[in-house]
């Protein structure tokens, strides 16, 4: 779990800033890598951010001497059925986003990722038993009233949105309660997931369907790319939460799917009809409540 210390300097916070607006900038155009491997089906993508991604984390563990943390995980059969639970929870999601992305969808992407805070808050209540502030209360039933009236008014569940909020709510949860840290947590949860990627690759292959080292060397670049693409925007944050308050890195959360609805709507031209207009009008409104509430229940704790 990523502890948030005490900013110590001035510079440490802007440093803060820096990483943390870099972590979620990254997260908020990832749809164009993802647009980019549009051809590949999103399941064999998924298999390659896999192996890639534990293969490139591997390597940061090494150069930070930090083997000896991820060795005493693998030694504790309990931590590993816990990071084996995260690892399905976040393969899920990576597979769901980048199938969104890559079938138009991107709108309802970052409606998921918009009200994840507010599913970050259910889950505590129904979970960790924490009780609900009366503007949490009021930003949840306002969240819950947008999906409600997308659902009735566009004749459409908005699952792709909800699910992505889920599982990575649900995956935000179980990490929340191991105590493991970010790099090596999802080391772990990669190498975990690798097997069953290398046999799917190695299937796809056997039936000459699968992508890499057939289509150009560009496509088996951008595959290979997956790794650093999932390692540096983890690593950045992490490299933040040291250096920034909670509330902060709260209110900057929003620059990710903030970067994924101006793409949608503007780049890739999906559309937006009056109804989604309404439905993200209601969700941004919960979220300046919730946004509001945490900064000042934050302050006036510290």
């Amino acid at each position: 779990m990523t502890t948030v210390s005490e900013p110590k300097t001035r510079s440490e916070s802007i440093l803060g800033v820096i990483y943390a607006a870099l972590a979620f900038v990254i997260w908020g155009l990832s749809p164009v890598y993802w647009k980019a491997l549009v051809s590949v089906p999103a399941l064999e993508i998924t298999m390659h951010r896999v192996i890639w991604s534990f293969l490139f984390l591997i390597c940061l563990i090494l150069s930070q001497r930090r083997w000896n943390e991820f060795a005493e995980v693998l030694k504790n059969g309990r931590m590993l059925y816990t990071l084996l639970s995260t690892a399905i929870l976040i393969s899920a999601n990576w597979f769901l986003y980048i199938w969104a992305v890559n079938n138009n969808y991107m709108l309802q992407a970052s409606l998921g990722y918009y009200i994840n805070p507010l599913v970050n808050v259910v889950l505590g209540l129904l979970f960790l038993r924490e009780r609900l502030r009366r503007p949490q209360i009021l930003a949840v039933m306002l969240a819950a009233g947008g999906v409600l009236y997308l659902t009735i008014a566009y004749g459409r569940f908005p699952w792709i949105a909800l699910t992505l909020a889920l599982t990575f709510g649900l995956y935000g949860l179980i990490r929340k309660v191991a105590p493991v840290g970010a790099l090596v947590g999802l080391a772990v949860e990669t190498m975990l997931l690798s097997p069953p990627a290398v046999i799917y690759l190695i299937y796809l292959n056997s039936q000459e369907v699968d992508t890499i080292l057939r289509v150009s060397l560009k496509l088996d670049l951008l595959l290979i790319g997956c790794a650093p693409l999932t390692a540096a925007p983890l690593l950045f944050f992490t490299l933040a939460a040291k250096r920034l308050y909670l509330s902060t890195l709260g209110l900057m959360q929003y620059i990710g799917p903030s970067g994924m609805f101006l793409l949608a709507v503007f780049y890739y031209n999906e559309p937006f009809s009056t109804t989604q207009v309404w439905t993200f009008a209601l969700i941004w409104a919960a979220l300046v409540i919730y946004s509001t509430d945490s900064v000042i229940y934050y302050r006036r704790e510290r």
